[in-house]
């Protein structure tokens, strides 16, 4: 099936809008040729999803010319000009899958059921712990008033005690949960703890919830085993979660592997990405009310959700969470507090409405950047190696205090960072784009920045499941837009000192010298493709990657912005500048060398 795929038509349904993409084969590679979309169909009057897909594909029939649809049938197999060979979907319509996760140790158990339920697409409401601190009647209270779409169950190595994980069974029989989607159904539970207390789970839960028991998420401390979980909650997503949201049996009757959850589709993407190129990749997903960040680092993949940053629905929490001075600092004009915030409520009350002034779109960027740096903040917390791991003397000692391990993630060792979701896809200039993950991101060393042209990464996710080469063909050619490699300091120094000295060599041969003060930003012509070797002598108190005031000499590959040469420092301060020059002049210094806002 997968070998004669030559027309793909792929969908994914979020819940404001439906997107859906033509993926033809030309000759030997795999283009995107064609894109449509419909407002989603979820709610009243409509209240079936297969209206805004049918929408979004008859967009497609009128740009492509091609025939796909016979009434509501889709046309298979292709024929010349009619028809498709396989149509493909994703979806999180009606606020996507929504999980509590529930573990015996708060940083063990409880933490690997969250990074399972995470890594299947799912966004966790609570994480119950029998060490965190809440009274029975409390997490009782909890599970019930959650309404939660699933419940995963976790604790307990195999052959371990089995007390506890059945005391958080059986706080879960109390709630008696219902779940949100399907009143009359049973709300469903999966198993993946200790083997020798399935039994007793099974006695405690199997006529209140509908339960499923898979492998041991941490069979031993020493190992995680979170597959067998995933696959179990995807299965129970489409079962149960999908199968009472409006239209959604008739989605599935059409597709021709299991629907995905939008999330999970990406990740799927990351990992194949990363796979191919052998390299540490960082996405990010920025939407209205969440962000999702992805990270795939020496072959292991995390993902986190941060469901209250996002750009509209939940921009009030951005502000609440890190402060008003927080995103004043970004901004190179004067402006009342209070103006501000009434601006941001006003987005929040129109959620789609867009920025009409200049500086309403600078002030956009700078919420942006905060949400951004708070999300990658929570991604590094929770990408961490296994806690636990030959540190624990007894049961009782990791209840009490666990060893903290060190974040996967590697600022110095990280290859590229790909940024999606309407704020950094459709950015009026590409530049604006990259200065936000640079900002927010801070890489360090040399690192290449991209953006998702139009968001087709949930859709080529879910193709990369059945034919990898035409998920990636697509990826490199159509979706990916790079933006340009970033080369910056990883330490700090004083505010306009010596910092570096430059030689690019292009390869048509001709040479460019630059010298950089501490704090300064240059942005270097660079196209898209165009090859270079940069060699960069920091002073003695810099490092770039390799030792302090050693000599780095790299081959690096342009973008459409350029090669970003960052003396800022690490972590970026923007009060280093304080007495010796005003933060609104160093601003739209760097806004300047990026030729970001129109002067």
């Amino acid at each position: 099936m997968t070998e004669n795929l030559n027309v793909i038509i792929a969908t994914d349904c979020g819940s404001t809008t439906t997107k859906a993409i033509l993926i033809e084969k030309k000759g030997d590679e795999y283009r995107q040729t064609f894109r449509g979309e419909a407002p989603t169909t979820v709610e009243t009057p409509f209240e079936d999803v297969t209206k805004g897909v049918l929408n979004a594909f008859a967009e497609l029939e009128e740009l492509s010319g091609r025939k796909i649809l016979d009434g509501e049938k889709i046309i298979t197999p292709a024929q010349g000009n009619t028809g498709v060979d396989i149509y493909i979907s994703t979806s999180s319509a009606g606020g996507g899958l929504q999980m509590m996760v529930a573990g015996v140790v708060k940083t063990m158990s409880a933490q690997s059921a969250q990074k399972a339920a995470l890594g299947a697409g799912a966004i966790v409401m609570d994480v119950i712990a029998s060490n965190d601190k809440r009274l029975p009647h409390e997490k009782i209270e909890r599970i019930r008033d959650l309404r939660p779409d699933m419940i995963l169950l976790s604790g307990g190595t195999d052959g371990g005690t089995v007390s506890h994980v059945v005391e958080l069974a059986e706080f879960i029989g109390a709630a008696n949960p219902r779940p949100r989607l399907g009143m009359t159904f049973q709300l469903p539970v999966i198993y993946a703890g200790n083997k020798d207390a399935r039994d007793r789970v099974n006695d405690v839960l199997k006529d209140k919830t509908a339960l499923r028991i898979t492998d041991n998420l941490r069979p031993t401390l020493e190992r995680e085993n979170l597959g067998p979980a995933r696959q179990e909650i995807q299965n129970l997503f489409l079962e149960h979660v999908m199968a009472h949201a409006p239209g959604y049996k008739k989605l599935i009757s059409w597709t021709e592997v299991p629907i995905m959850p939008t999330p999970s589709a990406v990740g799927e993407m990351m990992q194949a990405i990363a796979r191919k190129a052998n390299i540490n990749v960082v996405g990010v997903d920025i939407g209205g009310a969440t962000t999702d960040v992805f990270s795939v680092f020496d072959g292991v993949f995390s993902r986190t959700v941060s469901a209250n940053f996002g750009m509209s629905y939940s921009v009030s929490n951005v502000i609440a969470e890190t402060g008003i001075e927080n995103i004043m600092k970004w901004l190179p004009f004067e402006i009342e507090e209070s103006d501000i915030r009434n601006r941001i409520k006003n987005k929040m009350i129109r959620p789609t409405t867009i920025p009409q002034l200049l500086e309403d779109l600078i002030l956009e960027h700078a919420i942006a950047r905060e949400a951004l740096r708070l999300s990658f903040m929570q991604h590094k917390a929770l990408a961490v190696g296994l806690k636990g791991v030959q540190k624990l003397k007894d049961m009782s000692e990791s209840f009490d205090r666990v060893a903290e391990d060190e974040t996967l993630i590697k600022m110095n060792r990280l290859d590229l960072i790909v940024g999606s979701g309407g704020v950094l896809s459709h950015a009026p200039r590409r530049s604006q784009a990259m200065m936000m993950m640079i900002d927010s991101f801070q890489p360090q060393g040399v690192t290449m920045i991209a953006v998702d042209s139009i968001f087709m990464m949930p859709h080529l996710g879910v193709l990369s499941t059945i034919n990898e080469k035409a998920a990636t063909e697509v990826f490199e050619k159509d979706c990916l837009i790079y933006l340009g490699p970033c080369i910056s300091v990883a330490n700090s120094g004083k505010y306009g000192s010596h910092c570096l000295d430059c030689i690019i060599t292009y390869s048509d041969g001709k040479i460019r010298e630059e010298s950089l003060l501490f704090g300064e930003l240059k942005v270097f012509e660079l196209g898209e493709g165009e090859k270079a070797e940069v060699e960069i002598t920091p002073a003695k108190q810099f490092d770039l990657g390799e030792g302090k005031g050693q000599k780095i000499t790299k081959k690096v590959t342009g973008g459409v912005v350029g090669l970003v040469i960052d003396a800022r420092g690490r972590p970026l301060d923007l009060n280093s500048s304080k007495g010796k020059e005003p933060i609104e002049d160093v601003l739209s210094k760097w806004n300047t060398a990026f030729d970001a806002y129109p002067e």
